[in-house]
């Protein structure tokens, strides 16, 4: 009879416990302009000193092979939220980029709709309080901004793609979303994350999600003077030389400059301040007592700024950089940290992009957000285990504000195929032997360069891709 009772007793603690098991918070960190070699976890030469987001790798899974959605901001931001690829709504450069080149890029759509489930929305679902800081760039008016998607507090948040107001980096910011308005001086990574860290204060006792979407390393170039101080020093200590021409490092005719040494103080010091900013947040999870319950994001929206104004970063061994569809523009720092399920210092190969937060997320809190995504439910990943994917896509037909050049990218498995709008030309890498993209297989490889061609066109119709316009000057564009 007494082993009965302990028995029943057991069991009803059991059901108790896990019908009361707390939902996951999430912490997403995005950061603007950040490229795959600008953080020490995976550059250990990295100019810049990152001890904070070094010290999240150690404590989570660090993917070497992940990626954003687009070599520009806003089609990448899309997708973050929504878990779709942005070329399915024509949503394939920044909102709004319209740069001449030698025929008309293809039709823009420069807002994220109302319909679409967002991250927020779909955490609604279960009472989520939710809380974005910082850029959000996708939309005209307030009508498209954060608080008409899902989050129940905007940090920030308006149309314009970087600070482009007031002192810009510094207080008064004059930004018409952060109010009330920061102490004279006051650096924006700071005010962003203080905010962030009195939210997740405010709400520690239910679930929720915050969302810093910083405006660094975002242009313009501007570091806090004792910062970059500090690295005028250490830029002291480096030889080399900063810059090369383009034809050096991307397959172009035109005269470019791209920055291949690591060594500019003021983008170091927005590199460091964007650390310090992830810091105070983390600590913050880590006071409210929520760091074993609270998953912990950590990405960029593109590659870093190498080819153009300023040049302020270099991504070698990689590619090219923001606004090319090399590896330099969208291969990109990730870090998971969740509790429970990732282990510290994990490496993960698998290939990962932007479309797969949302899935993600409404998996680790056991939502049906009931709509259709692109991306796929990383919690494989995260336990150790092989994704079952090997392929992954890009589309951009419009000309860069770097200097890159409209085309559409698949990688399946180690190889990537490049393919150009203006001709039709096609470029095959193996990464696995090629991170730089130097070697061209495609004239010896014909049998793999149709296969992989012929998915990739395959994949344009599926998600009704549009392609650059006839110019009166050029004439037709390539059609696949």
């Amino acid at each position: 009879m007494y082993r009965k009772a302990l028995f029943l007793i057991t069991l009803f603690v059991s059901l108790t416990s896990f019908s009361q098991k707390k939902l996951p918070n999430f912490v997403v960190f995005l950061v603007d302009d950040l490229g795959y070699m600008d953080i020490g976890a995976n550059n250990p030469n990295c100019f810049y000193d990152t001890p904070n987001v070094d010290a999240l790798a150690a404590s989570g899974m660090r993917f070497t092979n992940g990626y954003a959605a687009n070599p520009v901001c806003s089609p990448t931001r899309y997708s973050l939220m929504t878990g779709k690829y942005p070329t399915r709504v024509d949503a394939t450069n920044f909102f709004s980029g319209k740069r001449p080149g030698k025929f008309k890029p293809a039709p823009l759509n420069d807002v994220m709709a109302l319909e679409e489930v967002t991250l927020a929305e779909g955490l609604k679902k279960k009472n989520y309080a939710t809380f974005f800081a910082g850029k959000w760039h996708m939309g005209p008016t307030e009508e498209y901004y954060p608080q008409k998607q899902g989050f129940d507090i905007n940090m920030g948040g308006h149309l314009k793609g970087g600070p482009y107001t007031g002192k810009k980096y510094f207080a008064p910011f004059k930004n018409p979303q952060l109010k009330p308005e920061s102490p004279e001086g006051e650096h924006l990574p700071n005010r962003l994350a203080r905010e962030t860290a009195k939210f997740i204060q405010d709400n520690k006792d239910k679930p929720f999600l915050a969302y810093l979407s910083f405006y660094s390393v975002h242009t313009p170039l501007m570091g806090r003077k004792d910062l970059v101080e500090k690295y005028k020093q250490k830029a002291k200590k480096i030889q080399g030389q900063a810059f090369a021409d383009e034809e050096q490092v991307l397959p172009v005719t035109a005269k470019r400059k791209v920055r291949i040494l690591q060594n500019y103080p003021t983008y170091a010091a927005m590199v460091e301040a964007m650390d310090e900013a992830i810091g105070k947040v983390l600590k913050a999870i880590d006071d409210a007592g929520v760091r074993d319950n609270t998953v912990v994001i950590f990405t960029s929206d593109n590659g870093g700024l190498s080819t153009s104004e300023g040049s302020p970063t270099s991504n070698l061994p990689l590619r090219g950089g923001k606004g090319w569809i090399y590896e330099g523009g969208i291969r990109e720092p990730w870090i998971v940290r969740y509790p429970g399920v990732t282990k510290a210092g994990a490496v993960n190969e698998d290939m990962i992009c932007s479309i797969d937060l949302f899935p993600t997320m409404m998996s680790a809190a056991g939502i049906d957000a009931g709509v259709k995504v692109d991306g796929i439910d990383l919690t494989p990943a995260l336990k150790g285990k092989k994704l079952d994917r090997d392929t992954l896509y890009w589309h951009y037909p419009h000309y860069s504000n770097q200097g890159g050049i409209p085309g559409g990218v698949i990688r399946m498995g180690d190889y990537k195929l490049l393919e150009r709008y203006e001709d039709g030309r096609v470029h095959l890498y193996n990464l696995k032997d090629d991170i730089g993209e130097k070697n061209d297989l495609a004239s010896s490889m014909p049998e793999r360069v149709s296969e992989m061609r012929k998915k990739l066109h395959a994949w344009y119709k599926e998600v009704d891709a549009k392609f650059l316009q006839e110019h009166k000057d050029s004439g037709k564009p390539w059609r696949p």
